[in-house]
């Protein structure tokens, strides 16, 4: 029993026999070899055909084919250690900060200069730039479509507002991961804090004189509304470009302007003119002091003095008409002197 096993686990033809076998065994053998030219009929089993596939996809086994898979393991090693060295090496530059990422999750920012981190894609580093001056114009209303930014002023009044504002990043990883949309939700605290601003003064102090104040206020309050987003921006100024009443009454707002202006100048030309003559008024008075204790002095000389001082300027002003009496002549020759009375004899 145990060497009929035997020839059967050692029978190269097969499970169903060896080859030299015949009738009804040969028939139910699922390879069924063909003949050779020697009429055996033994060939290459199912094993070795797959190995030589094998062998053949693969590049076979030979000493050329395994220089050829040498190489490309090389290559294959070199391209990691260059992506591993590329994506975990960052030069960070001076205006820059380098947000890192792990697997989604912020770990860490990179400061100017070189820095590294896993290799991607476990770690993502994004550069930010934080010296760069944004500017948001905000020249219009919430709808856009009128081209004008309408605000009530503290005296109930309209006024159309055109302005900017300037701002950069201070802390870049807030500025990336804490606002969906950075400047939408810089321009709606912009405006908020401007609409409290223009809220609480009046018309006049809105287009005059009152825009430096209502600019810093602005900067302030929009920076106090950021920081409780924590945006991570800092608001580096608001400038007030426009600052007029609506376009339906503009042109009666101008008239008024120009009225008001007109008006102004006017008081402004009454009030030199009475700053000049108060001046000489009291330098007047002066003087009038001054004549007084003289004339407390001497009354007479001073009260002589005073006429011939009020007539110069009285007849120095007027046509002078002078009338003497008949058989006066008013005017005499001087007599000759003794050295041309003899000079004219000789003559």
């Amino acid at each position: 029993m145990q060497e009929g096993v035997e020839g059967a686990v050692l029978n190269e033809g097969g499970p169903w026999g060896g080859s030299g076998g015949g009738g009804e065994e040969e028939s139910r053998r699922p390879w069924r070899p063909k003949p050779g030219k020697g009429g055996s009929t033994a060939g290459p089993s199912a094993l070795d055909a797959l190995i030589r596939r094998g062998r053949a996809r693969f590049g076979g086994g030979g000493p050329g084919n395994f220089e050829v898979d040498g190489i490309w393991r090389w290559a294959v090693l070199a391209a990691v250690l260059l992506w591993v060295a590329f994506t975990s090496a960052h030069v960070i530059g001076p205006q820059q900060r380098g947000v890192v990422t792990r697997l989604g999750k912020y770990v860490g920012t990179l400061q100017p200069g070189l820095g590294f981190s896993f290799p991607a894609p476990l770690d993502i580093v994004t550069k930010v730039d934080v010296d760069n001056i944004h500017v948001i114009d905000i020249d219009t209303g919430a709808d856009g479509s009128s081209g004008q930014n309408l605000m009530l002023t503290g005296d109930e009044n309209i006024i159309n507002l055109a302005y900017s504002v300037r701002w950069n990043i201070r802390d870049p990883e807030y500025y990336l991961f804490e606002l969906q949309d950075p400047d939408g939700t810089i321009k709606e605290a912009a405006e908020s804090a401007m609409r409290e601003a223009i809220a609480r003064v009046t018309l006049n102090d809105a287009i005059g004189q009152g825009r430096s104040l209502i600019e810093s206020r602005v900067a302030q309050r929009a920076q106090e509304l950021l920081d409780t987003y924590r945006a991570g921006v800092v608001i580096q100024g608001v400038a007030i470009k426009q600052a007029d009443p609506p376009q339906e009454v503009n042109d009666a707002f101008k008239e008024v302007s120009a009225a008001q202006q007109t008006a102004q100048s006017y008081l402004n030309q009454a009030r030199a003119y009475a700053t000049q003559v108060t001046a000489r008024a009291e330098g007047e008075s002066t003087a009038f002091d001054k004549v007084y204790d003289q004339y407390r002095l001497a009354p007479e000389v001073t009260r002589r003095r005073m006429y011939y001082e009020t007539m110069e300027k009285v007849l120095a002003k007027t046509n002078k008409t002078i009338v003497g009496p008949r058989n006066v002549v008013p005017y005499l020759p001087a007599p000759a002197a003794p050295a041309a009375r003899a000079q004219e004899e000789g003559r």
